[in-house]
């Protein structure tokens, strides 16, 4: 399941051998075909474990008629074939996307997906970096029967008018046959539905806006995250036909003055920056060890946590949802400058991750903020271009949340004024010494000249290095858990002791791979500064984060 609830009550589902055959096709791969499970990243397999390359995914399924073939993930191109026919192409490890195969004859069928995660010229995202970009399926894959008209997708904002919740919801349904269908579509989340009739053309997807007032909810909450399935049902001739389902919470974000509301009450953020990695799976984490990392984070008294730097897996987010806790997400791009940013590709695959990441993710209420180009170059006109091209994106999709991007320490930004909150990722006592509050003051004095006086401010990142396991007895050393656990202390004190201060995001919960070309700079080819390591084997600063925030969480 690619979700961690039912999604389809009529639509059926085909199901797959969770083992597929991979055949790697180049240089440095497997001698011959191996079994592997799926979802995974292929370095898990210590053959594969530096492999950059393609490799074809295949197994047998039995199916006939329309069929729609969902990808969670891929890392970070793919081809999706059926019967050695090309179906769909795409770019970007972090989104999903769909395959549709139409008027299939009854019987086997060989279903192919060919991942390749070599750099390339083509690709502008995924480069060498501070985290690993891994290869294979590294989400879960559905295969599913559809009419020829179907639902494809359901976005559902809550929205509070005075005393009442409004429910403004649109939901998209395309078109397979030749010819036009006329279609009755229906809405409801809890007591309140709504129908309508549609004509949809040949070939075509049409979106269906609805509008419904809904009573007797609870608002989702931190603390009580009351959660509503939201259902949509296709009718053709007056049979139901199709249908898709999602989850909704009935709460509101807002920004007024210096503070972020949620309900309308002010936010004080405690939270963690978490790569999707684990040190036994790569990127593709199982449900057991996100909710592993979420009960974690909730010993340690944190509130919030952010996806750093690409949208995560929708498992992931329904826990999140479940469990209460708010999350920062964002789409993928990191620490690119100018010259990057130029790629011809750029512009093309930073809108796609963000559409995507959009249309799949919008509708979760976990979600408070969304963000993009972490550390990019907004010093730049051109670089700020690109970052208002896709503030504008996000603000026309959701209007309903902030935007934020996590900014360099350096001076010069040219997006303050672009921002509804002022993010900034500073590292005082780990890159360079100084009290915490003198680089701060120096940025925050920046952003109020430069149009962001008067906004939320978050520390977006902040923290030190520490390798698991590595003691100095006289605690001065760096990358020893004991200079560590120092300089978390200074920071945090001195970040939750200033009211002008949102909150923070520690760099970061767990410690993650890297792309080798970085491990000059980080020992072992990871990045060592969370709070445990990839295994999730506490390091000593997990105690004193967690004393910090717990007397944090009181006040």
């Amino acid at each position: 399941m690619d979700r961690l609830f039912t999604t389809h009550l009529i639509r059926r589902e085909i199901p797959l051998h969770p083992v597929w055959t991979l055949r790697t096709l180049d240089e440095g791969g497997l001698d011959g075909p191996e079994d592997v499970w799926v979802s995974g990243a292929w370095e898990s397999d210590p053959r594969l474990r530096s492999y950059r390359g393609r490799g074809e995914y295949s197994q047998t399924i039995r199916c006939g008629g329309n069929i729609r073939i969902w990808a969670g993930g891929v890392g970070f191109r793919a081809g999706v074939y059926l019967d050695g026919r090309l179906l769909r192409e795409h770019y970007g490890a972090y989104t999903g996307f769909e395959a549709i195969a139409c008027g299939l004859p009854e019987g086997e069928h060989c279903l192919q997906i060919i991942a390749d995660n070599r750099f390339a010229e083509d690709s502008a995202l995924h480069i060498p970096n501070d985290y690993y970009a891994y290869g294979g399926i590294t989400r879960p894959v559905t295969v599913e029967r559809i009419g020829d008209v179907y639902i494809a997708s359901l976005c559902a904002l809550p929205v509070r008018n005075g005393g009442r919740w409004i429910i403004q919801a649109c939901v998209t349904v395309r078109n397979l046959s030749a010819e036009p269908v006329s279609a009755d579509v229906s809405l409801s989340a809890g007591e309140a539905g709504e129908q309508q009739t549609v004509m949809i053309s040949s070939g075509e997807t049409t979106e269906i806006p609805f509008e419904m007032a809904c009573g007797n909810v609870r608002e989702w909450t931190p603390e009580d995250p009351a959660l509503y399935p939201v259902q949509a049902i296709l009718f053709l001739n007056g049979e139901p036909m199709d249908d898709l389902i999602d989850r909704i919470g009935f709460r509101t974000v807002r920004v007024e003055g210096n503070r972020i509301l949620l309900n309308d009450r002010p936010l004080k953020l405690r939270g963690f920056n978490r790569h999707e990695e684990y040190g036994s799976f790569g990127s593709a984490v199982p449900p057991e060890a996100m909710m592993q990392d979420l009960q974690m984070m909730r010993d340690l008294g944190a509130n919030c946590v952010r996806t750093c730097h690409y949208p995560n897996d929708p498992r992931f987010l329904d826990l999140c949802d479940e469990t209460g806790m708010l999350v920062w997400e964002e789409s993928h791009a990191r620490g690119l400058q100018e010259e990057q940013m130029k790629h011809p590709k750029f512009m093309e695959q930073l809108r796609m991750s963000t559409r995507e990441m959009l249309e799949q993710h919008i509708n979760h209420p976990c979600i408070f903020i969304w963000g993009s180009l972490n550390e990019c170059g907004d010093n730049t006109e051109f670089g700020a271009e690109c970052y208002r091209e896709i503030f504008s994106m996000i603000r026309q999709a959701d209007g309903s949340r902030p935007v934020t991007a996590a900014l360099l320490e350096r001076p010069g930004c040219l997006v303050y004024g672009d921002l509804d909150v002022v993010s900034v990722n500073i590292y005082p006592g780990w890159y360079y010494n100084g009290p915490v509050t003198g680089g701060l003051d120096r940025k925050l004095e920046e952003a109020g000249k430069g149009g962001g006086a008067g906004k939320p401010v978050i520390i977006s990142e902040i923290g030190a290095g520490a390798i698991y396991g590595f003691h100095d007895p006289f605690g001065q050393a760096k990358w020893s858990e004991e200079r560590q656990c120092a300089i978390l202390k200074e920071q945090i004190r001195a970040i939750m002791n200033r009211p002008d201060i949102t909150g923070l995001f520690l760099w970061q919960f767990a410690d993650c791979r890297v792309d080798e070309e970085w491990a000059i700079h980080r020992p072992k080819t990871h990045n060592n500064k969370g709070i445990v390591d990839e295994y999730r084997r506490p390091k000593m600063a997990y105690e004193t984060v967690k004393q910090l925030f717990g007397w944090y969480k009181t006040r």
